[in-house]
């Protein structure tokens, strides 16, 4: 049987596909606003199931993304944000990608356990793992279970590259280290910064840590020397995107080294989740909001095209890709992503390729 840990939560509510949110602190670091925005509600608890699985690095040839591995220490993420294009992989376990994603969450403490295992294969060839591809490996959870925490640490050992994204300030915890692995040119991190309104914040990325907190991490992460990225994705047409030049500017003068963005994507169930949310918290703009989109998806909610589905077509593409690209020169944020090194990794000791290799 599953073993099931309750962990403290925010509260969300969802009648009628609607969201109603309430925001309150937890460990210093979410949301700093302690207002209720649509009345008070009911608790709910978040529980965390154990999984089990029998391998922990999942592999992907998509021409459009940049890795071809990945780490996700947990499923599903306590930060609730709208847009989470990871909100359908609930549906594979009959669970609801809403309410349910939020708060049946799933923990993976054989992770790094595995990870070990996987690089000690014969054969391994080294290549970047990534981290927070799906969800965050940096939500409120890991504070308890500190099971990314322990991936990073086989990274470590055996000189391993690791590309980390989140949009928690948690991860400076992780400082000791990553500090290290950057300074071999083995570990890069990219903070994600949607909007620097703590309003909008609060409603499209509820449980998420306050937009300020992020920029200080980004400052802390770099005085420790780890290259340090900021995400601005998604961009919402409408809601966050004429953000995009101060979040820029922010980012530089906490000291990031560049910046990267993408259109808002709405797959599979996703899409009727947003619609409901821009219903109660944007009623005004929300027909508009969506017009935009699929302006920018082909006529549809969502673009699952390769090369495509990234990027965002028609003229509202063209011009967020032309802000961009200003801004990102204006701030120096224009230089290219480093390049991690590969030729230090070595099999962890007693492993099988070590042995035979």
């Amino acid at each position: 049987m599953a073993k099931t840990r309750p962990v403290r939560g925010a509260t969300l509510n969802c009648e009628s596909s609607r969201f109603n949110l309430l925001q309150r602190e937890a460990e210093g670091d979410w949301l700093d606003a302690r207002t209720v925005i649509d009345g008070e509600l009911p608790a709910v608890r978040t529980s965390v199931t154990v999984e089990k699985p029998r391998t922990i690095i999942a592999r992907n040839n998509s021409p459009d993304i940049a890795f071809d591995r990945s780490v996700n220490p947990y499923r599903g993420c306590e930060h609730g944000c709208i847009y989470c294009f990871a909100r359908p992989s609930h549906a594979y376990h009959d669970l609801s990608p809403g309410l349910d994603f939020e708060t049946k969450l799933f923990a993976k403490p054989d992770a790094p356990a595995l990870l070990r295992e996987a690089l000690g294969k014969r054969g391994y060839v080294c290549q970047p793992i990534a981290f927070g591809t799906n969800t965050d490996p940096y939500q409120p959870i890991e504070a308890t279970w500190r099971i990314t925490r322990g991936c990073i640490e086989v990274l470590a050992a055996c000189d391993h590259p690791i590309t980390m994204t989140t949009k928690s300030n948690r991860v400076v915890r992780d400082i000791d280290l990553l500090a290290p692995m950057a300074a071999r040119g083995l570990a890069a991190v990219m903070i994600s910064i949607t909007s620097l309104d703590p309003k909008i914040a609060g409603t499209v990325e509820p449980r998420a840590p306050h937009p300020e907190r992020r920029l200080e991490a980004v400052a802390k992460l770099r005085a420790a020397g780890i290259p340090t990225y900021v995400s601005l994705s998604p961009v919402i047409p409408q809601i966050t995107d004429h953000e995009m030049e101060h979040i820029m500017e922010r980012a530089a003068e906490a000291g990031a080294l560049g910046c990267f963005f993408l259109p808002v994507r709405l797959p599979h169930e996703v899409a009727p989740l947003f619609r409901a949310w821009l219903d109660t918290h944007f009623p005004d703009r929300a027909a508009k909001v969506m017009a935009t989109i699929q302006s920018i998806r082909g006529g549809r909610d969502n673009d699952p095209n390769f090369h495509t589905r990234m990027k965002g077509q028609g003229p509202w593409a063209d011009l967020l890709r032309t802000r961009f690209k200003i801004a990102a020169r204006r701030h120096g944020l224009d230089r290219p992503y480093i390049a991690l090194r590969r030729d230090l990794f070595r099999p962890p000791a007693g492993a099988q390729g070590e042995l035979f290799g």
